[in-house]
């Protein structure tokens, strides 16, 4: 029997979760999955440009599972991109998504800006 996962950290996603190709239906389009996980690694590295060793600190993992989970998101968006094939974003048990900054301490609290507490992930950027 497998190692459970670890808890991976990503940020609250507030969008589309069906990206399809336009003018095809998508009863005939094949759908790709992608995890919030790889979304986040992916949203990390490439789009912000912090180094796998800084994205691994952010979603609390190893930069091993950065590294993979970059590899198997990208091969899934260049696969649905190519072929013209449906991207679905899933969510997973280990997948726990990290309250924005700044809520939940008030305004000017002297520890931050509502980050650094103990129920926090660790490595989180405030």
């Amino acid at each position: 029997m497998p190692r459970p996962k670890k808890t991976r950290y990503c940020r609250s996603f507030r969008g589309f979760n069906l990206f399809k190709p336009a003018g095809v239906p998508l009863a005939q389009t094949e759908i790709v999955e992608i995890g919030l996980d790889e979304l986040e690694a992916l949203a990390l590295c490439d789009f912000e440009g912090l180094q796998q060793e800084e994205a691994a600190v952010e979603m609390d993992v190893s930069r091993g599972t950065v590294q993979r989970l970059l590899q198997s998101g990208r091969k899934r968006v260049v696969d649905a991109i190519i072929h013209g094939k449906a991207i679905a974003l899933l969510e997973s048990e280990h997948v726990h998504i990290r309250p924005a900054p700044g809520r939940g301490r008030g305004r000017g609290h002297r520890r931050g800006q509502g980050g650094g507490g103990r129920n926090d992930p660790p490595g989180r950027r405030t």
